[in-house]
Parts: C-alpha cells; sequence; structure tokens
C-alpha cells in the first residue's frame, strides 16, 4: 500500500568528489610511510624472533590501512568498491588500535602519548562508518582525513624517532 520513497538528492550530490591535493598529500604520505616501514623491516631481519607477536600483527595490520589508504584517497568514492575497502581498512584500524594497547615496550610498561590515538581511533571509526551509512559525506569526508593524519601519518612517523624500535632499524 505505502511505497518507499527515496530522498531525491540533487544532481551535485551525485557528482563524484574528486581527489585535491590534500588527498594527493595524504596519499603520498601513507605511500612514504609504507616505504619507510617496508625498509626498516627488512632492514632489522636480524632481530625478527626477537620481536612478540602483537608487533608483527600492529605491522601487518596498520599496512593493510596505509596500503588502502591512497587508493581510498584517488579512485571513485561510493562505490560498492569503496564501500568494502572502507569496510577492510575500518577493521584494520580498530584491530590496530585494539592492539596497540598490549605494545608497551617504553613507560615502563604504561601506555604513552601515542596510545591516546588508539583510544581516539576506537571512537572515530565507529562515527566514521555511521558518517557514511548516512550519508553525511562532508563529515565523512572530515573524519577520514583525520583519522588518516593522527592515527596512520601522526602515529605512524612517531614509531620512527625516539629509540622506538622501527627507527632503530631504519636508521640504525
Amino acid at each position: 500500500m505505502f511505497k518507499k520513497v527515496k530522498p531525491n538528492r540533487s544532481v551535485a550530490s551525485k557528482q563524484p568528489i574528486l581527489p585535491d591535493r590534500f588527498d594527493r598529500l595524504l596519499s603520498g604520505l601513507a605511500i612514504f610511510l609504507m616505504l619507510a616501514i617496508l625498509v626498516a623491516v627488512i632492514r632489522g631481519q636480524d632481530q625478527w624472533e626477537k620481536i612478540p607477536w602483537q608487533i608483527w600483527t600492529h605491522l601487518a595490520t596498520i599496512s593493510v590501512a596505509l596500503m588502502i589508504t591512497p587508493v581510498m584517497l584517488c579512485r571513485k568514492r561510493g562505490d560498492r568498491v569503496h564501500r568494502y575497502m572502507g569496510w577492510v581498512w575500518s577493521a584494520a584500524m580498530v584491530a590496530t588500535a585494539l592492539i596497540s594497547l598490549d605494545i608497551r615496550q617504553i613507560n615502563a610498561g604504561g601506555f604513552s602519548f601515542i596510545h591516546i590515538l588508539s583510544g581516539w581511533t576506537l571512537v572515530l571509526v565507529p562515527l566514521l562508518i555511521w558518517e557514511a551509512r548516512h550519508h553525511k559525506v562532508a563529515a565523512h569526508r572530515s573524519t577520514v582525513r583525520g583519522l588518516i593524519t593522527g592515527a596512520l601519518l601522526i602515529a605512524g612517523f612517531f614509531t620512527f624517532p625516539f629509540n622506538r624500535l622501527l627507527g632503530h632499524w631504519l636508521f640504525g
């Protein structure tokens, strides 16, 4: 009897969102960080057996997110592939954040500043999914950019200085 009516979306809302300079910058930084991680891991090969499973799992999940990031930012958005990759990216980010809570080699086994980003990621990823599912495009894009900037890039770059494992492997 009652017919479900789809919302009338304007032609402008159906136009694809093309990558802008900031998207390309984030993509380039994600690629750079992924390459730095790969070089560091290869250079640290003689110490691999000493590394706990949590760090290997953390590196694996963050690598998935880093590899997907430039693809997601530079391709068509909103289609089935984008949604599938978004679910994989979101799962990788949540897994990375959860695993990081069990990595506490500094601060005498306590949490460090970087763990704040893990907690924030666990809050923002569900919000990101909600925004996407409710077609809050501007909010979704803003949340994605914030997560990439903070949880991927800033947190990722802080794994290299201060005598941390990847920094030690990369710079000797």
